[in-house]
């Protein structure tokens, strides 16, 4: 596994976060909350992307 996708995680992380603290203390809530969700989709196909490598790896390991 790559330490760049745990940086790339992680920058995506802080952004959110930053987003979120803004848009909340300008009155903002929905979108800050809209922000939140659409950095966890970000990260969550990020992470299924790398899971899909890894099944076909361990099919092409068994021979499946």
């Amino acid at each position: 596994m790559d330490i760049d996708l745990i940086f790339k995680i992680a920058a995506i992380g802080i952004i959110v976060s930053i987003l979120n603290q803004v848009l909340s203390r300008s009155g903002r809530d929905e979108q800050a909350t809209m922000t939140t969700l659409a950095g966890l989709v970000v990260v969550l196909m990020m992470i299924a992307q790398k899971i899909a490598e890894l099944f076909a790896l361990v099919k092409q390991l068994f021979d499946f």
